[in-house]
This record gives C-alpha cells, sequence and structure tokens, in this order.
C-alpha cells in the first residue's frame, strides 16, 4: 500500500495530489493511504456551489480569513484551520456499482478505532444541523468526523475530516457561511478532539489515522511533491 505523507505547497496543488493518488489507484490496482494537515481553507462542495449566493458565502469566508476553495467530493461546506487533519483511502474497484456501503463502513470503523486508540469515546451519528450532515459521521460533544465517497471507473476514494481542535473558530467561520448558503447550522454542534478528552496534536491524530487505515499491510511511503523514485519503503 501506498501511504502519502506532508501535503503541497498550495490548497489546488494539494487537492491535485489526492486525485493523482486516485488515478494512480485506478491505473495499478494498488491501494493507497493519506492522512495531513490541509492548509487554512474553507471547502466548499458541489452543492455550494449551485446556490444562488455562493458567491456572498466566498466573500464571508476570505473575511474571516480563509480561502474559499471547490472539491469534488462531499457535501457542503467544511473549515480547514491548518490545525484540521484530512485523511484519505484509494481502493481498486473490480465493479463501481457494487461495495460502497461496505467501503464507507471500513473507513468509518478504522477512524472510529483510530479516535478510541486516542482516547476518545467516539460513536456513529451527529448533532443537528451539523457542518457537512451526512450518514456516515462520528461524534463525540459534537461533531468530530465526517466522511464521504467519490467513485470512478476502476477505483474509490474514501475521504474525511476530523476536528482536532480550533472548535470555536470552526464555528464561528461556518455559522455566516452556512448562512450565507441558507443551510441551517448550528455553532454548538461542532465538537474537537481535544474538547472530547483527546490529544490537540494534529500530527499524532493523522499519523494514528494513518496506521488504523493501514493495517498490516506493507507500505511505501511517498512524500507528497516528492518524485516517485524519490519513495522509501
Amino acid at each position: 500500500m501506498r501511504v502519502l505523507r506532508g501535503r503541497a505547497d498550495s490548497p489546488v496543488a494539494d487537492r491535485d495530489a489526492t486525485a493523482a493518488m486516485l488515478e494512480r489507484t485506478a491505473e495499478s490496482g494498488d491501494p493507497a493511504v493519506r492522512a495531513w494537515r490541509p492548509h487554512r481553507q474553507i471547502a466548499f462542495g458541489r452543492r455550494d456551489s449551485r446556490s444562488d449566493d455562493y458567491d456572498v458565502a466566498k466573500r464571508v469566508a476570505r473575511g474571516c480569513e480563509f480561502d474559499p476553495v471547490e472539491r469534488s467530493v462531499g457535501g457542503r461546506a467544511v473549515a480547514y484551520t491548518g490545525n484540521t487533519v484530512a485523511f484519505a483511502t484509494a481502493v481498486p474497484l473490480a465493479d463501481m456499482r457494487v461495495g460502497m456501503d461496505e467501503r464507507y463502513d471500513e473507513a468509518t470503523r478504522a477512524i472510529q478505532r483510530a479516535l478510541w486508540k486516542l482516547g476518545v469515546p467516539a460513536r456513529r451519528g451527529e448533532p443537528e444541523a451539523s457542518f457537512c450532515a451526512g450518514d456516515y459521521s462520528l461524534q463525540c460533544e459534537g461533531k468530530l468526523v465526517g466522511i464521504a465517497q467519490r467513485v470512478r471507473k476502476n477505483a474509490a476514494l474514501v475521504s474525511g475530516v476530523v476536528v482536532v481542535r480550533d472548535r470555536e473558530e470552526i464555528a464561528d467561520v461556518l455559522d455566516p457561511v452556512y448562512a450565507a448558503l441558507g443551510v441551517p447550522f448550528d455553532p454548538d454542534s461542532v465538537g474537537s478532539v481535544a474538547d472530547a478528552g483527546g490529544t490537540d496534536d494534529p500530527d499524532e491524530v493523522a499519523r494514528t489515522i494513518e496506521a488504523l487505515l493501514v493495517g498490516d499491510r506493507e507500505t511505501e511511503v511517498v512524500r507528497v511533491g516528492e518524485r516517485e523514485d524519490a519513495a522509501s519503503a
């Protein structure tokens, strides 16, 4: 299994790195995992981009000093402070029409076990009016994790976000962003690993998640932005 670590120089380049990870899995049949700290940004989903007031929401994000970007996977807007952890696992597919629920369940269990290992008794579900509401979420004193999936020919990408700390900052920016989009949002629904009794170290969270997603498989570690022939086992 290929394991990507680090991040690219910009939000756009960083998103391209994950897209390239998925593309490589589709071509080679080799799975890949990535857990990292994205740049400070608001990542808007496709439903957001179709909103009549999308431009207003982007201006709100910039006014709060968050760069607005668009992502191809997931639902509504998600805030990354620089201390927020993202994860992604790319898996090969024989048939893109089957297995979606199983992939969701596998990823959700892995992230839940990672949080348990970090001392957070996370459980399935989310509070009402949460950010990026979805069926595959984890909560503990607020929403901690949201998970989404993108399926293409020969491969699927299961990805998500983990709020490690900066709970109030995330709530403060998402409140006016969601208001601009006309989407219900309760700032008190935001949780964090730190506030739930876990670590406030995003790197520790990322490495723990990586380990649970990889399991006992052999790995090839590659730094994002590094040449392929510079990879180390």
